[in-house]
């Protein structure tokens, strides 16, 4: 399936194509108090509907995450990474998607304080 997703204002829009089926709740610094559900699929299930330089990028602590967010309103839409075998991956935040039932989509929390 194909979701469509945005910032708040719509400067960031994007598609992102695969089953959502679980999402995760963070609890490390910056998810917690954003207050994002992130899905994670592989990187080129991403395409970004407007130019990457639309993005502003911030990262912390061991700067491996590239969290991307709207210079306009702020609002995060998706992040990107690597998995454990080195695959470029993106989390998307679903909450972010048009259209999505999230009391449907099972959430897991996972303890990124400790990580």
């Amino acid at each position: 399936m194909i979701y469509k997703g945005s910032c708040h204002c719509g400067k960031i829009t994007l598609e992102v194509e695969g089953e959502l089926d679980q999402a995760i709740s963070c609890n490390c610094s910056i998810c917690s108090r954003r207050g994002s559900l992130l899905w994670f699929v592989p990187r080129t299930n991403l395409r970004l509907l407007t130019a990457e330089d639309a993005t502003s990028t911030y990262t912390f602590n061991k700067h491996v995450i590239k969290h991307r967010f709207c210079p306009v309103c702020g609002i995060l839409p998706y992040g990107e990474g690597v998995d454990p075998k080195g695959n470029p991956m993106a989390a998307i935040n679903i909450r972010c998607l048009e259209n999505i039932d999230l009391a449907s989509v099972p959430i897991h929390n996972f303890d990124g304080r400790s990580k």
